[in-house]
C-alpha cells in the first residue's frame, strides 16, 4: 500500500457567498471568521446581542459586509443565505425555528442541543424545514480534522476491512475550565467536550459496517490535584457497543502532563489498524495492513480548516440538492449517545442502552 493520496477539503461551491453569523462571539471570531478569510467565504454581516462584542470586527476582518443592528434585521436581509448560528445552546432550536422560517439555510453551533426535549421536538422542525427547501447541519468541524477526514475516507473506502474497534486517549492538558461557563455544564467532559470525539467515531463504526451505537457506558471523577473551585470531575472515560459487537473507548485521564501532547487514536479493522493523532501539532496518520506501515500524507489543520469544510458541506449539498454530510438528523445521534453516558455516569456507570 504505497502512495496514499486523500483530498481531505474544505470544498465549496462555485459561490461560497451570503454568509451571516448571528451569535459573533469568542468562537465565530478565534475560528469562523479567520477560518471563512483563508478560503473566500463571502460574509454579508455579523450580529452580536452585545454590541461591544462586534465593536472592532469589520476592523479585524474587512471583509464582513456589515454588523447588523438585530438578529430580525439579519434574517431579514434578502443577500443572507446560509445563517452560520454561533450561539449557546440554550435556545438553539428556537433561533433554528426563526432561520427557516426566513427562508435560510443553517449551520449550527455544536451541540446541537443538550435536551431530551429538544430531540423529540427536532423531527418536526426538520420537517419544516425540508417542505421549506431548507438545509440545516451542524458545525462538527473535527470530523474533517485532516487525520481524522483522512481516516474516514480510508475507514469507507474499505483499506481496514470491517471496524472491530476505535480507542481514542487525550494525552494533553485540559483546557482552562475553573471558572468558565463550560464548568457549569453537568458532566461537563462527557456532554460537550468530548462530542467531537463521539460523532468521529459514530461515523467510524457505521461507515466500517459495524452499525449503530446500541449501548453505552460512562464515568467520569475529580483526581488528585484538581482544584476545589473546579466544578467539573477532570478524568472520564466513556465506552459504546455497536451493534455488529464492535468497541469505542472514549479516555481521558486529567489534566495530563506532555511535552509533546496530542490526541491519539486507533482505528482497528479486520484487515489492518489506522494510527495517528490530532492537535497541538501532533497531526498523523498512517495505515498498518500487517505487513507494512504505510504514512498518510496530511495538509491543513483542525483549527481552522474544520471550520470552513463544515460550512463548505452545507453549501455544497445545497447546491447539490441532498442532505449534508454533518445534517442536523445526524447529529443528532451523536447527540443522544452523550446523553446516555451522562445518565450512565449519574447511575454509577451502569450501562444504557440506546434504541433506533
Amino acid at each position: 500500500m504505497s502512495g496514499i493520496q486523500l483530498d481531505t477539503g474544505p470544498h465549496f461551491p462555485e459561490d461560497p457567498g451570503g454568509v451571516a453569523i448571528l451569535g459573533a462571539g469568542t468562537i465565530a471570531q478565534s475560528a469562523h471568521l479567520p477560518a471563512y478569510a483563508q478560503h473566500g467565504v463571502g460574509v454579508t454581516g455579523v450580529w452580536s446581542r452585545t454590541p461591544a462584542t462586534t465593536a472592532t470586527i469589520r476592523d479585524r476582518f474587512p471583509f464582513v459586509g456589515r454588523v447588523y443592528a438585530s438578529a430580525e434585521e439579519l434574517l431579514a436581509d434578502p443577500e443572507v443565505r446560509y445563517v452560520d448560528l454561533a450561539t449557546g445552546p440554550e435556545g438553539r432550536l428556537d433561533w433554528i425555528e426563526a432561520a427557516v422560517d426566513a427562508g435560510k439555510h443553517v449551520l449550527a453551533q455544536k451541540p446541537l442541543t443538550l435536551s431530551a426535549a429538544d430531540l423529540d421536538r427536532l423531527p418536526a422542525l426538520l420537517a419544516r424545514a425540508e417542505a421549506a427547501g431548507v438545509r440545516i447541519a451542524v458545525n462538527h468541524n473535527g470530523r474533517w480534522a485532516p487525520p481524522w477526514r483522512a481516516a474516514t475516507l480510508l475507514v469507507r473506502d474499505g483499506r481496514i476491512g470491517d471496524v472491530v474497534g476505535v480507542t481514542h486517549l487525550h494525552d494533553k492538558p485540559l483546557p482552562p475550565l475553573v471558572g468558565t461557563p463550560f464548568d457549569d455544564v453537568p458532566h461537563m467532559l462527557l456532554t460537550d467536550y468530548l462530542l467531537h470525539w463521539v460523532d468521529i467515531t459514530r461515523a467510524w463504526l457505521a461507515d466500517g459496517r459495524a452499525g449503530r451505537v446500541v449501548s453505552v457506558q460512562a464515568a467520569d471523577s475529580r483526581v488528585p490535584g484538581q482544584p476545589a473551585e473546579a466544578h467539573n470531575p477532570w478524568a472520564a472515560t466513556m465506552a459504546m457497543t455497536a451493534a455488529a459487537g464492535a468497541t469505542a473507548v472514549l479516555r481521558i485521564a486529567g489534566n495530563v502532563v506532555s511535552s509533546e501532547p496530542g490526541c491519539p487514536f486507533w482505528v482497528h479493522g479486520t484487515d489492518g489498524t489506522l494510527r495517528g493523532s490530532v492537535l497541538l501539532g501532533s497531526d498523523r496518520l498512517e495505515v498498518d495492513d500487517g505487513r507494512t506501515r504505510t504514512a498518510v500524507p496530511l495538509s491543513g489543520a483542525w483549527f481552522v480548516d474544520g471550520f470552513a469544510a463544515a460550512l463548505g458541506e452545507l453549501m455544497c449539498a445545497v447546491a447539490e440538492d441532498r442532505q449534508p454530510e454533518n445534517s442536523a438528523a445526524d447529529a443528532a445521534e451523536s447527540v443522544r449517545l452523550v446523553l446516555a453516558a451522562r445518565e450512565s455516569a449519574e447511575r454509577g456507570g451502569a450501562p444504557v442502552e440506546v434504541g433506533p
